[in-house]
């Protein structure tokens, strides 16, 4: 009686051991990330079916193989270390590294190790789990990036800032029309920041731009776009929305903004290189904004005459910053500028091939 009651002890011990090694099982194979067991010559001894997901191998093709197949060349003193802190029963704390997949790409990995022992203690092995990490990492390399973006970004709008402080004082009537003037041009700043953050400093449309600044005077019916769709660089967005700000404003108190059958007709080309600065053969792009309506009465004034900080940025700053060369021509009732720049400082790299396709006029 007592041998059976051992005996049924010992099967029942026998169950609850194959159960809890299956469940282990069924964990391991089951887990999103790699897990790896491997002896103290390096050589695989398991692999899960992450792992297979993770570096490309099949389990036949890795069981048996050397760890090292999957650490690049340059970091395979990794496992020499490893492997001694196993055999030496020291901890090894988890970290970051990169791994090579079966077909040569690497990646980002997380490790965790640790020592596999038999029934007497002794370690015989290690089990390592690697967890994919690539995606964080690039997510932590574009926060980089963009941080070193808007700190420069943040530092140029200081010193555009004030250059607009320095030159709207000095062609201001009083401190009424320069707090008027040096807040609409922040403004106008910040309308071109936000279109860069919206695309993570990545860039904007041209068609964007020119609407986000034009739209504070309304009278969209009375301006017509055409021109090629194209992503405009950072800098591009700031001098440019700088310029069309200041044409906005201008034809709002003294052109066709501010009268009911003015036009405004704002077109874009990208043209051969025969007249743009720099190289000869390089694409330049060419944009006009051209505007006609009834002369203001009274407002005799010669307009070529006129300097103030809107002309300096429509002849001298946007030009310069871009590469490329203006034309400014004024007269009563009409107002035409025409900027001419290398492609190159315009638009970003990747959107080369949107200068291709040209969209109609239509308003805004």
């Amino acid at each position: 009686m007592q041998l059976r009651v051992a005996m049924n002890d010992i099967d029942g011990s026998d169950r609850q051991g194959a159960t809890a090694d299956a469940r282990l099982a069924a964990i391991v194979d089951s887990s999103f990330d790699a897990i790896i067991s491997k002896d103290l010559n390096s050589v695989i001894q398991s692999w899960n079916q992450a792992a297979e997901r993770m570096f490309g191998y099949t389990a036949e093709e890795a069981i048996g193989q050397s760890v090292l197949m999957l650490i690049p060349d340059h970091l395979k003193s990794e496992e020499t270390e490893i492997i001694s802190k196993i055999r030496s029963g020291d901890r090894v704390a988890s970290y970051e590294t990169t791994r090579k997949r079966k077909d040569g790409a690497l990646i980002s990995v997380s490790l965790t190790i640790s020592p596999i022992k038999n029934g007497d203690g002794e370690i015989i092995g290690a089990s390592k789990i690697a967890r994919d990490i690539s995606a964080a990492k690039e997510s932590e390399r574009r926060i980089r990036l963009l941080m070193r973006e808007v700190n420069h970004r943040v530092k140029n709008q200081f010193a555009v800032i004030l250059s607009m402080v320095r030159e709207t004082s000095k062609r201001s009537n009083g401190p009424g029309e320069f707090e008027e003037l040096i807040r609409a041009r922040i403004m106008a700043l910040s309308r071109s920041h936000d279109l860069l953050v919206t695309s993570e400093w990545a860039g904007a449309s041209l068609f964007d731009l020119i609407q986000e600044h034009l739209k504070p005077f309304g009278l969209e019916e009375q301006i017509l776009l055409s021109g090629p769709v194209l992503t405009l660089q950072s800098n591009a967005v700031q001098n440019l929305g700088m310029a069309f700000h200041e044409l906005g404003t201008n034809s709002s108190k003294y052109g066709a903004l501010g009268s009911e059958g003015g036009r405004v007709e704002i077109t874009w080309t990208i043209g051969s290189g025969a007249h743009a600065p720099g190289s000869a053969g390089e694409r330049e792009f060419q944009l006009t904004w051209e505007e006609n309506c009834e002369p203001h009465p009274g407002d005799r004034r010669d307009q070529t005459t006129r300097k103030g900080f809107g002309t300096v940025v429509l002849q001298r700053v946007a030009p310069q910053s871009l590469g490329g060369s203006a034309i400014l021509e004024r007269s009563p009732g009409h107002l035409k500028w025409q900027l001419s720049a290398p492609l190159a400082s315009i638009i970003v790299a990747q959107a080369g091939s949107e200068a291709d396709g040209v969209s109609p006029g239509f308003g805004i």
